[in-house]
Formats: structure tokens, C-alpha cells, sequence
């Protein structure tokens, strides 16, 4: 029987936050390849064979978690692609949580350091990167949004399945 698809959990984004990324993720990300919507990742394979056990244990951490001040630290330049770099102390905490609940079922990558960012162009060429990266860094200034909580998605081999919207409760 096959294994059934992972679920990934990301980062909720106050709205004019999450419009930003996004209108310059479809201006910069190769129109064919944009299959979702801006996001920061929190966990890309959480155990999928269970996801309302997921949605029920990430719920619970939440509900103890107030919605976080996430800052918008600088523009990274990947090789094929640019993101926005991201800081948060209480959302590093709380993946924390969510990473010990889950950490018999981590993958390598889930296990690894977390490097929260905002992807906003990836499979291009490192040129095209490099520009946009220049362009993009010529033009920031530190910001901050608030992240009222966390989605749940099923992956579906490119494009998402929303399963959750995870609200965080409000006394950490």
C-alpha cells in the first residue's frame, strides 16, 4: 500500500503581509512551476496517514501560543532563486513544540535547522537570480507582520490541499 501524501505546515501571515509575498512570488517564480501560494514552511513531511491526530496535536500547541511579531530581516540570494529571510523568536519556540510532539516521524529535513524564509523565486537561472536578488536588496527596508497562526496542507505531488487553518490562542 502506498504511503499516503505528507502534510506540510506553514506560517499564517496577516493579509497584507501574505499579498506582498505573493504578488511578487507570480511576477518572479516561473510561471509554470507556481503551483502554491507564498509561504513560510514550519514542517514539509509531517506523518499523512493521520492528519486529524496532526490537526488535533498542532491545535493544542497553538492554543497556548499568542499570535506572533515575525520580522522581515533581509533578501537571500539560493543559487536559482531569492526568499525573503524571516526572524521569530516565539514561532522558532513553537516549532520547537511542534517538532518534539512529532520527532519520532521527522524527516532529515524537518529535523535540520530551521532557516525560515519566503520564497519568492526558485528555478531560474543563477543570473536571473542574481538580478532580481540585487534589484530586491537595492529596494529593502526591514518591516514586520503579525502571524495569527499556522495553515495544514496535504501535499499532492506539486500543488496543496488546504486541510487547517490553525489559529494561535493567545497566552503563551
Amino acid at each position: 500500500m502506498p504511503e499516503p501524501d505528507p502534510l506540510i505546515l506553514t506560517l499564517a501571515m496577516e493579509e497584507a503581509a501574505f499579498a506582498e509575498f505573493n504578488g511578487l512570488r507570480r511576477r518572479h517564480f516561473p510561471e509554470a512551476l507556481n503551483r502554491i501560494p507564498a509561504h513560510a514552511t514550519l514542517f514539509h513531511h509531517l506523518p499523512g496517514e493521520d492528519p486529524k491526530g496532526v490537526a488535533e496535536t498542532v491545535t493544542a500547541l497553538a492554543r497556548v501560543q499568542a499570535p506572533a511579531e515575525v520580522a522581515v530581516t533581509g533578501v537571500r540570494f539560493t543559487g536559482r532563486g531569492v526568499a525573503y529571510a524571516l526572524e521569530s523568536a516565539p514561532l522558532a519556540a513553537f516549532r520547537a513544540r511542534v517538532a518534539a510532539a512529532f520527532r519520532d516521524h521527522l524527516t532529515a529535513q524537518d529535523r535540520q535547522g530551521w532557516r525560515p524564509h519566503v520564497t519568492v523565486q526558485n528555478q531560474v537561472s543563477p543570473e536571473t537570480a542574481r538580478a532580481l536578488h540585487a534589484d530586491l536588496s537595492n529596494a529593502f527596508a526591514p518591516s514586520r507582520f503579525q502571524s495569527p497562526g499556522v495553515l495544514l496542507w496535504r501535499y499532492l505531488g506539486g500543488p496543496w490541499e488546504r486541510l487547517a487553518t490553525i489559529p494561535f490562542g493567545g497566552a503563551a
